[in-house]
């Protein structure tokens, strides 16, 4: 049985990073072999930025996930140990980045599509909020319907 990841990239744990914990899940069930289609363990979106931005190295995440199998608050204590960016500062820079990172038209406008919303009637603009909708619509396709 495979997953729909459901942690928000809108979501962090105590270390404060934004994205942080949906990435522990992703990979995770990549490691577990339960990743639902279409989601890659570290893509090159938010994933690729948070690794990037708190200074961890995507294949060491990956090799660290798949052979420990930890808890959130395990992988972020290996965050916490190998992470070379994590000053408040740093952190609060990766943030605002998350949240103010903007798909492209096509992008926005497909999410809204499948969901039977028009472009003109929706106010989300901000990637967090259209992979909600979009993670929301991918689960109710997989497990709802």
């Amino acid at each position: 049985m495979s997953h729909v990841p459901m942690i928000s990239s809108g979501v962090a744990g105590p270390l404060g990073a934004l994205h942080l914990p949906r990435l522990w899940l992703k990979v995770s069930l990549e490691a577990a072999g339960k990743l639902a289609a279409g989601y890659p363990g570290i893509g090159a979106g938010y994933d690729s930025m948070t690794c990037s931005a708190l200074g961890i190295d995507p294949e060491a995440v990956k090799s660290f996930i798949a052979t420990n199998k930890p808890t959130y608050p395990a992988f972020e204590a290996w965050v916490r140990a190998n992470g070379k960016n994590l000053s408040k500062a740093a952190i609060h820079k990766h943030n605002l980045a998350i949240l103010g990172y903007i798909h492209a038209d096509d992008t926005r406008k497909g999410i809204l599509g499948a969901n039977g919303i028009t472009d003109e009637n929706s106010v989300l603009p901000d990637a967090v909020n259209l992979n909600n909708l979009d993670d929301w619509f991918e689960f109710h396709q997989a497990v709802l319907k």
